[in-house]
């Protein structure tokens, strides 16, 4: 009957929308900067990087009161597992992200060429290995993760910064980090939209294991404080 209720109610559709919205909009601006980044080089992170976290910024800026602005189903577990978000907004807002994200993938695949959107599917770069590529995904997505959940501390006083920087800036690093290796997605969403538009799923078991590492580090640690 609460979950009737609640799927009813306009404001959770709201929170949905928002973040089918926000994910669409930060997926398309990845997308096409690293468009751009293949013209200048295949290897530059750089230029994706950099806009990723200057629309981070501004999306949790926008959204962040309204859903949260989450963007990111691995950042949305670690939240439902740590129960600061009920199941089923977490379902809810993971299915949605991963809907912004395939209709910006779909945007790409029909106003772009198809060998250019082929290049825009997560891989493991010839530089590394999968083995690797996972290692500094789980590095990126952990250090974004650590970053948000430092910024949500009600408890912490000391800070007077918007949160939305501390956690632009996170996404950036994690970028430049990991994308040498692993394309530093750090978003399953990011993954799944373009995979699930070309066809080419090589190497995205990366993307899900490192989400589920994720995942077991959150409960892990709910698990010990709830035991103390």
């Amino acid at each position: 009957m609460v979950i009737r209720e609640e799927l009813r109610r306009c404001r959770f559709w709201r929170l949905v929308l928002a973040e089918t919205l926000g994910t669409f909009m930060l997926v398309t601006v990845v997308l096409g900067s690293s468009c751009l980044g293949l013209r200048v080089s295949r290897s530059d992170s750089l230029l994706p990087a950099l806009a990723a976290g200057f629309t981070v910024v501004s999306l949790v800026q926008c959204f962040g009161e309204i859903s949260g602005a989450q963007l990111n189903p691995a950042i949305t577990s670690a939240l439902v597992c740590a129960r600061k978000l009920d199941l089923l907004h977490g379902m809810a807002f993971a299915v949605a992200q991963c809907v912004g994200a395939t209709c910006a993938s779909a945007l790409f695949y029909v106003c772009m060429p198809e060998s250019v959107c082929n290049q825009l599917v997560t891989r493991v770069s010839s530089e590394g290995n999968a083995g690797q590529a996972l290692a500094m995904e789980v590095f990126a997505t952990f250090q974004l993760a650590f970053t948000i959940f430092a910024v949500d501390d009600r408890r912490r006083r000391d800070l007077t910064e918007p949160g939305s920087l501390a956690i632009g800036f996170s996404v950036t690093a994690g970028a430049l980090t990991a994308g040498q290796v692993s394309g530093g997605s750090m978003n399953p969403a990011r993954s799944l939209g373009p995979a699930l538009v070309t066809g080419i799923w090589e190497h995205h078991w990366a993307s899900l294991k490192q989400n589920k590492f994720l995942l077991t580090l959150v409960r892990m640690h709910w698990r010990k404080k709830l035991v103390n």
